[in-house]
């Protein structure tokens, strides 16, 4: 199984180490043809403005939202999670975007850089709590009602699965637990 990376910014290298240790083929994306070539995505945290520009000016919004309609899995991982939401509430949009995913977020409401933190959740289906770690991670203000909530954190949700779309506020890739790599390279080979 083919897994990409955006590799347009963000944390490609820990996402491809992370797949490659979950069983997957990690290859880096940066242009049409190459997201032509895998099974699945992850779009990395970052900058959401930064990478929707240059989603935009690689012409990969297009393609990267026929993809998921025809039933690619695609992971997001902060800024990732902002690109997918169908929604961007607050003072802070993010124009170019793929909004697949049925939720509300807002962007960095966790706190700037200096209030980033870890902390253990109970997710869905994992035996034990997985350390997660939040980096002016954006919050999940609101979900539709196909989308699964898999974690939360006090009180809002965290970690949301949607038919073929799985998205987080944390960043998984910056720790050595494997279990959410997993999980959506189970869900790809599902797909």
């Amino acid at each position: 199984m083919k897994v990409g990376v955006l590799a347009l910014q963000g944390d490609v290298r820990e996402h491809a180490r992370s797949l490659e240790a979950a069983g997957a083929t990690a290859v880096q994306v940066k242009r049409d043809d190459q997201l032509a070539g895998v099974d699945a995505l992850v779009i990395p945290g970052g900058e959401s403005t930064t990478i929707g520009k240059l989603l935009d000016r690689f012409d990969l919004l297009g393609p990267l939202r026929e993809r998921i309609d025809s039933g690619m899995a695609v992971y997001g991982t902060c800024a990732g999670l902002i690109l997918l939401a169908r929604e961007v509430v607050g003072r802070e949009d993010a124009p170019f975007r793929i909004p697949a995913l049925d939720v509300s977020v807002r962007r960095n409401a966790y706190g700037r850089q200096v209030d980033s933190f870890e902390t253990d959740l109970r997710v869905k289906g994992f035996d034990e709590p997985l350390h997660a770690v939040f980096i002016r991670a954006p919050s999940i203000e609101a979900v539709g009602e196909d989308v699964e909530v898999l974690a939360e954190h006090e009180g809002a949700p965290v970690f949301v699965r949607q038919g073929n779309l799985l998205a987080s506020s944390f960043h998984p890739e910056m720790t050595d637990d494997g279990r959410v790599h997993r999980l959506f390279v189970e869900m790809a080979e599902k797909s």
